[in-house]
C-alpha cells in the first residue's frame, strides 16, 4: 500500500470546541453543517446516501470505514448526501469481491470532504453530553477566527426546511405498471429500498415532490398514500401537513416512515421537537404495544413527537415505543386507516424485524379496495 499524504484538519463545534484530525486523501476542504453520530457497524454507504442526513456531519463511530469499499447498489439516492464524514480509521483499500470501487473514490466522486484520524470517541462523548450542534470540518486549521464567524451564521436544523434540497423535481414511477397496486408516495426525502420494499409486494408507485398538492396525487387513482422520510425540521412542511389531513379525512389508506410519521402527527395537532441528540444507528430496541414483542429496529432521526400530546389526543393510539428513552416510535389514528412508524422498517442489517410493516400497508390497501 502506498503512503498517503495527508493534511492536518480539524473540527470546530459551535460552542468553540476543537477536535484535531487529517484530511482523507492529500485535499484541501471545508464544510459546515450539524455533526451527529451513527452507531452502525456497517452500512456506511447507504448513511451516507440517506437523504434523511443532508446538511449534516456525520461521526461514524465504528472504529474503520471503507474496509469494504462501496457498490452502486448500495446508494439509497442519486448521490452523497451528508455533508461531510469525520472517522477515526480510513480504509484507503477493500477486501470485499463485489465492492466495485474504494470508498475513498466513491467519496471523490461525489466531492464529498472527509477528515480521519479523529479521536472519534471523545468526540461522541462530547455530544452526547452538549448535544447536536453545528459545527465545520476544515484542512485551514490556521483560520479559527474566520472560520467561527462563518460558523454562526449557518442556520440552525431547528425550524429548517429541508425536504425540498432531496425531493425529486419531476414524478417518476417505480415497479411493474401490470401491478395490482398503486401507491402514491410523496417524496420528502425518499430511500430507494422503501421502493423496493413495496415493489416487491405487488405495489406500482409514483413518487411526487414535496410540494404536490393532494389533488394532483388524487388525480393518479392510488389505492394508497405513503409519506416518506426525509431532512430537516417537519413543522415548515405546511403541504405534507395538508396532504396528510386531506387523505385522513378521506380514509385512503396512509402509511408514513420518519419525518412522514411526524407529519402525520403534526396533521393530527401533535406537536414535534428537537431532541438531544436523535436516535442514528442500527440496534435500537423498540416495543411493539400490540403484540407486546420487541424489535431491533434502524433509526435515523433528531426530531420526536410530543409523547403527552399524543397520550392525550383520543383520536391516536401509541403503537410502538423506544425502549432507551421511552419516545413515540409509532401511532395509528383511530377509526382510520393510518399508520405511521418513527424508524425504518426497509434497512435490515441483520434483524429483519420490522418489514412485516409494509406487510401491513398493503393488506390494508388491499382491504380497502375490497
Amino acid at each position: 500500500m502506498k503512503y498517503q499524504s495527508r493534511r492536518p484538519a480539524l473540527i470546530l463545534l459551535a460552542d468553540g470546541t476543537i477536535f484535531h484530525g487529517k484530511s482523507v486523501g492529500d485535499v484541501e476542504g471545508t464544510s459546515f453543517g450539524e455533526v451527529c453520530f451513527n452507531t452502525g457497524m456497517t452500512g456506511y454507504q447507504e448513511i451516507f446516501t440517506d437523504p434523511s442526513y443532508f446538511g449534516q456531519l456525520m461521526v461514524t463511530t465504528n472504529a474503520h470505514i471503507g474496509n469494504y469499499g462501496a457498490t452502486q447498489e448500495e446508494t439509497e439516492s442519486n448521490g452523497v448526501k451528508i455533508s461531510g464524514l469525520i472517522c477515526r480509521n480510513f480504509s484507503y483499500t477493500f477486501s470485499r469481491q463485489d465492492a466495485q470501487e474504494s470508498l475513498e473514490d466513491f467519496l471523490s466522486a461525489n466531492k464529498l470532504f472527509a477528515i480521519s484520524d479523529v479521536d472519534t470517541r471523545a468526540l461522541v462523548a462530547y455530544i452526547r453530553d452538549n448535544g447536536a450542534m453545528n459545527a465545520v470540518i476544515t484542512t485551514d486549521v490556521d483560520n479559527i477566527v474566520l472560520l467561527k464567524t462563518k460558523l454562526s451564521e449557518v442556520p440552525s436544523m431547528s425550524g429548517l426546511e429541508l425536504a425540498s434540497k432531496v425531493s425529486t423535481k419531476e414524478p417518476y414511477y417505480f415497479g411493474e405498471e401490470t401491478s395490482e397496486i398503486k401507491i402514491a408516495a410523496l417524496d420528502i426525502g425518499i430511500k430507494r429500498n422503501i421502493l423496493r420494499n413495496l415493489s416487491k409486494r405487488g405495489a406500482y408507485i409514483k413518487v411526487f415532490p414535496y410540494n404536490t398538492p393532494y389533488a394532483e396525487m388524487k388525480s393518479w387513482n392510488a389505492d394508497g398514500y405513503f409519506l416518506s422520510n426525509g431532512p430537516g425540521d417537519p413543522e415548515p412542511l405546511d403541504n405534507a401537513i395538508q396532504v396528510a389531513k386531506d387523505i385522513i379525512t378521506e380514509n385512503h389508506p396512509l402509511f408514513g416512515i420518519c419525518l412522514g410519521h411526524q407529519v402525520i402527527a403534526l396533521a393530527n395537532g401533535i406537536s414535534t421537537y428537537k431532541m438531544h441528540n436523535g436516535h442514528r444507528g442500527i440496534n435500537h430496541p423498540i416495543k411493539n404495544l400490540i403484540t407486546g414483542k420487541g424489535e431491533i429496529t434502524s433509526q435515523n432521526h433528531g426530531f420526536a413527537i410530543n409523547r403527552e400530546e399524543t397520550e392525550a389526543n383520543a383520536n391516536v393510539e401509541i403503537t410502538h415505543v423506544h425502549l432507551n428513552d421511552h419516545t413515540v416510535a409509532g401511532i395509528k389514528i383511530k377509526n382510520k386507516n393510518c399508520f405511521s412508524v418513527q424508524y425504518h422498517p426497509e434497512a435490515s442489517p441483520g434483524p429483519n424485524d420490522a418489514t412485516y410493516l409494509f406487510d401491513q400497508f398493503i393488506e390494508n390497501i388491499k382491504k380497502a379496495k375490497a
